[in-house]
């Protein structure tokens, strides 16, 4: 199942960017965090597209949500401006933002070239 973030769980569970300036993951499964609002047609189409994958790779990432009417600090600090946005947090690198509701078959691409394929290369 998708995990909704407060701030205080982003801060525990994926960067706390009050007291670190470069990005480190605290994470230690990559991750996918949906920017979404509850009014937001593309948003609803993208919810069971992701409640899907966080099944079908369940243990292997996480699959978080931020509702960015309620958290409007984390979408100000992640610079959202359009929703859905979408972070995606591979372990050891930098993450990569996309915008825009995105296909099952585009979030499986993303997923095992670049969250995945670290993993199954190390």
């Amino acid at each position: 199942m998708t995990e909704h973030l407060t701030k205080e769980t982003f801060l525990e569970k994926v960067f706390d960017y009050e007291n670190n300036k470069e990005w480190k993951y605290q994470g230690e499964l990559p991750a996918i965090i949906d920017f979404y609002a509850d009014w937001c047609g593309p948003c609803k189409m993208v919810a069971p597209i992701l409640e899907d994958l966080s099944e079908e790779y369940d243990g292997k990432i996480k699959i978080y949500k931020v509702d960015t009417e309620v958290e409007q600090e984390l979408a100000t600090v992640f610079g959202i401006r359009s929703i859905p946005s979408l972070l995606f947090i591979p372990l050891n690198e930098q993450p990569q933002m996309a915008a825009g509701a995105l296909p099952k078959d585009a979030f499986v691409d993303i997923i095992n070239k670049i969250l995945l394929l670290k993993i199954i290369v190390n």
